[in-house]
């Protein structure tokens, strides 16, 4: 595969393979380890994602920070809870497919193919594409292909980290009217009335497919949030316990992020039809205010 320019390979700990972006337009990062985007930052503003800083860069290990992306299930394996917390892709290398540049962006596609590592785990034939293009916006895709021939169901999300300056003193606009369960999983569904404040821990999948707007006095920025083939959105920050108790996550840092994920998750759960497709799409800009 040929790279463009703007992009380079390298590994800044041995076997952990990572694209680095540098266009005029923007500066990235995309670790081939589960496919993941670290770091996304737009000519003219600050970093937009938020990366911990002790994440583990480790093979086979999940990054804290950036993009995570959760398939073929989300949270908890519904029936095993001995296979892996939020699927098995965000832990494998991927291989790049895809690499091109224009005068406005970048664009990365990166893949990865079932295999018997895989089969043991979800027994199903897929092709899963990440597309990732990143300019003065990002978006991501998540394309995952039934190659099998039977049908197939999952769930997912692209488990985003935002920058914030400080999560108690932004507010999340687009989720006025709409409904949420608080903790994933709970059947209790409650409404939401206004905009959402962050004050406490929040784990919540709110039944929308309304685009987020996060308003961000303190840093003078807004983040519009855009998504496409999803009908859940989760809002997350593990406030002062939780992260505690996350080691790789410092004690402190909860105030410096807030996750806003397009997710297919709770009652939204998809089901693939041999040789179709489904579609996960998150965009994020940025404007100042």
């Amino acid at each position: 595969m040929t790279l463009p320019p703007s992009v380079s390979l390298s590994e800044e700990l041995a076997g952990y393979p990572i694209l680095d972006i540098e266009h005029p337009a923007v500066i990235g990062r995309i670790a081939l380890n589960g496919a993941h985007v670290m770091e996304w930052i737009p000519e003219g503003h600050d970093p937009v994602l938020y990366m911990s800083a002790e994440a583990l860069l480790e093979p086979g290990k999940p990054i804290r920070g950036g993009i995570p992306i959760c398939w073929p299930w989300f949270g908890p394996h519904p029936t095993d809870t001995s296979k892996p917390a939020h699927g098995f892709v965000r832990t494998m290398i991927w291989e790049v497919d895809a690499a091109r540049e224009t005068e406005k962006e970048v664009e990365i596609v990166l893949k990865l193919q079932d295999s018997a590592e895989t089969k043991a785990l979800w027994p199903h034939a897929f092709t899963a594409r990440l597309h990732v293009r990143m300019g003065a916006s990002l978006e991501v895709t998540l394309q995952t292909i039934n190659t099998g021939d039977t049908a197939s169901s999952m769930t997912g999300a692209l488990h985003t980290y935002l920058n914030v300056e400080d999560v108690r003193k932004i507010s999340i606009h687009g989720l006025h009217g709409t409904q949420y369960v608080e903790g994933r999983l709970s059947p209790d569904k409650r409404p939401q009335h206004g905009t959402v404040v962050i004050d406490q821990e929040v784990d919540r999948l709110y039944i929308s497919d309304a685009t987020i707007i996060v308003h961000d006095p303190k840093w003078g920025r807004e983040l519009v949030i855009e998504k496409a083939g999803s009908l859940a959105t989760v809002v997350w920050n593990p406030w002062i316990e939780k992260s505690k108790r996350l080691a790789d996550l410092p004690d402190e840092a909860y105030p410096e992020f807030l996750c806003i994920e397009a997710a297919n998750a709770g009652e939204d759960v998809v089901t693939i039809q041999p040789g179709h497709e489904h579609l996960l799409m998150q965009r994020i800009d940025v404007r100042k205010i």
